[in-house]
This record gives structure tokens, sequence and C-alpha cells, in this order.
């Protein structure tokens, strides 16, 4: 008897094990798949991002040929994304994020077979056509539909949904901005309502994320996404800078979110022909403002570039914050596929490089580089709109390579976040949520 009972003991032991292998193999052929995927669709969109420079550079002496190709492009491009998902697929609007945390509590389904290729397909025509939106939120949902493809693929448990999914959304981060750690600490501090945590299910985030960062990595690049001065420690005496900008953060993260839901419901309670001119009128306005001003318009990347660069007058870095800060808002309410990750990301950088040029002005002796405070800016916004802190903070170090700027940026992000919460304000991916269940309800 006592050798029996032995027996079943260890017999479900080894199925255990067998089962949480299964899970981690899955974990690492899911991260695969994704940093394939998501490698070509930043391929695709360079190039595409490439032919929208050199078309709103053209100057000719007619102004069709200057304009109307200009324009053209634009309009297309919004019009095809706004018409993929709302005729194939209404989820893959938006970045996706709020969609994957009803999937994890099986409030959302992941329609995976329809998701993929509009998620894919309509967000190089919204982000090629210069809407200020950026690449991560398609990756992320990409990749957690890749989750829940092989799931079903390999007909797994139920229970293994939920690990996959997380796992498919950390991969999809991670390959969008060379931060695979920034892929992990996502899932567990943003979706931790939503993510059954325990240990097989956390190695399985892990290595999804680490495989899709290596494809990636491989395939387009290793360097950093944002390329910049490698600082030292700051001194001690510069952190009560660093807590003021929190602050500042915070009243800012909490008119964004506020205004990014108008947008939405505005948008969204359009009549059918009221939406085909929104599209059009969207589209001349991206184009217009691209041909006049280029760092207005796009994921934000190479605002930062010139920003950290110190290639903008204050002056200039005002004007800049306030048209990115709605032209974002209302690049993401047209209710098109695209992320609010980068756009933020380059706000955060403008403003913190105002606020470090007049730091500097009033405290040169404590401030020898205002950049210092760009990439502060970063993980600022980040945890006052997203109320994720720690990956807000992982976020701007990974991308920059800042790693010695930990102990400022945690004061920043920490009072980014705390502020804003007293001041009501949500995580813009909860919001999100509860506006889809209830406009599903509705319907």
């Amino acid at each position: 008897m006592k050798y029996t009972n032995l027996w079943k003991h260890s017999h479900r032991f080894v199925d255990a094990d067998s089962k949480n292998f299964k899970l981690i193999f899955f974990a690492f052929l899911i991260g695969g798949i994704v940093g394939l995927i998501a490698s070509l669709f930043r391929f695709l969109l360079d190039r595409i991002e490439e032919y929208r420079t050199a078309l709103y550079s053209i100057q000719t002496d007619s102004p069709f040929y200057t304009w109307g190709f200009a324009l053209l492009f634009g309009i297309v491009g919004i019009g095809a994304s706004l018409y993929l998902v709302r005729r194939f697929a209404p989820e893959t609007s938006g970045s996706g994020v709020h969609e994957i945390e009803g999937a994890l509590d099986n409030l959302r389904p992941v329609r995976w077979k329809r998701v993929l290729p509009v998620k894919f397909f309509a967000s190089l025509f919204s982000l090629g056509s210069g809407l200020l939106l950026g690449r991560e939120g398609p990756t992320i949902q990409i990749g957690s539909s890749i989750g829940k493809m092989v799931k079903e693929v390999f007909r797994q448990e139920e229970e293994k949904s939920n690990p996959l999914v997380s796992a498919g959304a950390a991969a999809g981060l991670a390959s969008a901005f060379n931060a695979p750690f920034s892929g992990i600490i996502f899932v567990m501090e943003e979706m931790h309502g939503h993510f059954r945590y325990s240990f097989f299910s956390l190695a399985a985030i892990m290595v999804a994320s680490g495989t899709a960062d290596f494809v990636s990595r491989f395939l387009v690049g290793a360097s950093p996404v944002i390329k910049m001065t490698v600082f030292t420690s700051p001194s001690l005496s510069t952190i009560w800078l660093f807590i003021l900008l929190g602050a500042i953060f915070s009243i800012i993260g909490y008119a964004f979110n506020k205004l990014l839901i108008l947008s939405l419901d505005f948008f969204a309670n359009l009549s059918r022909n009221a939406t085909i001119m929104s599209a059009v009128i969207a589209g001349i306005i991206i184009s217009s403002v691209g041909i006049l001003y280029p760092n207005l318009i796009g994921g934000g990347y190479y605002t930062i570039r010139m920003a950290i660069d110190q290639s903008f007058s204050l002056q200039f870095l005002l004007l800049l914050f306030i048209g990115r800060f709605f032209l974002s808002i209302f690049s993401y309410g047209i209710g098109v596929p695209g992320g609010i990750f980068a756009p933020l990301l380059a706000l955060g950088v403008v403003i913190g490089m105002v606020f470090g040029s007049i730091a500097q002005q009033y405290f040169p002796d404590l401030i020898t580089n205002p950049v210092i405070f760009a990439v502060a800016g970063m993980a600022g916004i980040f945890a006052s709109t997203v109320r994720a802190p720690i990956t807000g903070l992982m976020l701007a170090v990974e991308m920059t390579s800042n790693f010695e700027l930990i102990l400022p940026l945690i004061f920043t992000t920490v009072t980014a976040a705390l502020i804003t919460t007293q001041m009501g304000n949500q995580p813009i991916y909860t919001v999100l949520l509860e506006r889809t269940l209830k406009r599903n309800q509705h319907d």
C-alpha cells in the first residue's frame, strides 16, 4: 500500500513536470514567432516611413505634385486602416492592450484568425500614414494573438490560455523596443490583476520575451532604440528636481487620459458618412502637418533624436509639445490600430528637455546636461498615464542604456504615479477596458 501511494505521487509529479515543460516549450515557440513577425513589421514600417519622408520633401513648381500625392497618401492610409478595422475586426483598434486584459479575464474573445492579419496590415496603413501612433501596440496584440493561436493549434488545456497569451504580450513589447525586461515587467505590473502568477507562468513570459528580443535583435539590430549619451548617476542634490518633474507629469498624464477618452467617444459616435469624412480630414491634417513640420507627425523617434541633440529652441520645444500632445490624442481617437507608448515617450522627452533646459539656466552647478531629464521624462509620463511606474522606468532605461539613472527615475515615476492617483486618474488601459465592456453591453 505504501509503495502504491509513492508510485501515485511520483506519477503525478512526472505528469506536472511534463505539463510545465510543454508550457515553457510553447513560450519559446511563441517568442520565436513573435520575434519574426515583429521584425518583419518593423522592417516594412521603416520602408514605408522612408517613402513618406521622401514624398513629403518633394518640391516642384506644381502644387498638385507637391501636395496632391502627399495628401492622397495620408487619406488612403488612414481610410484603408479604418475600413479594415471596422469591417473585419473592431477589437484591433487602438493599442489592443485593454483587449488582452479583457481576454485574460475571459471577458473578451481572442479571434486570432482575424486579429493577426487585420492588426498587421491595418497598422502598416495607420502608422505609415504619419499618425502619431506607436508600433508597440500592434506587436503586443499580435503577440498575444499568437499565444492564443499556439494554445488552440496544439490543443492545450484551457488553463494554458492565460500564461500563453501573457507570454505573447510580453514578447510583443520586447521585440518592439529591444526591451525584454520591460516586456516581463509590463505583464507583471500593468496586467497584474489579469495575469495568473505562478513560477512557471512567470518563466513562460521570461522565455517568450527573451526569445522574441533575441530574434528581433538578430534580424533588425541590437543597438538601443534611442541612441544617446550614457550618463553617470547625478548628484544626490538634484533629486528634488526629479521629484518636481514627476509632479509636472502627474498633471500632464491626467489631462492626456481624460482628453483621450473624450476623443474616442467623439469619433465612435459619428455616423458612417461622418466617419468616412473624418478619415479624409485626418489624412489631410496629418499630411499637411507632415509637409510643413515633419517633427509633429509619426511615432516620435525622429523627434526624440532631434530633441536630445538639442536641435530645438526652448520656444519650439513648447510648441512641439502642444502640437504632438493634441495630435496624439486625435490620432488615437480616430480608432485605427496603433500604440500610445511611443507618442507618450516623445512627449516625455520634449517636456524633459524643456524642464532640463530651464533647470540648467537656474542651477548651472547642479545640471551639466539637460538631456538627463529627457530620460526621466520618458519614465514619468508613462507612470502617470499607464500608472505602471516600474515599466516606465525600465522602458526608459532599456531604450537608452542609461542604467545608472535608476535612482532619480524612481523618484520621478513614483511621484508622477502617486500624485496622479490622488487626482483620481485611473490607469488608461483599465478605463479603456471598462469603456469597451460598457459599449458592448449597449450594442
